[in-house]
């Protein structure tokens, strides 16, 4: 399963880099999670790296 970034998002782009497989990329509006390509982590981390960064509580929830 994938995540997604919500309209809560703040532009702030601290979630882009985190991700292992470049799965984050500036939107029109927002940051976008590209689903085909979010593992949430997995084989990489514990945790969704994403999520832990994001200053925005509950802005990247599970697609």
């Amino acid at each position: 399963m994938a995540l997604k970034i919500t309209e809560e998002c703040i532009n702030c782009g601290a979630c882009e880099p985190e991700c292992p497989v470049n799965a984050i990329s500036q939107g029109p509006d927002i940051y976008v999670i590209d689903p085909d390509k979010c593992v949430e982590c997995k084989g990489y981390y514990d945790t969704p790296q994403c999520q832990s960064v994001c200053p925005v509580d509950d802005c990247i929830i599970p697609a």
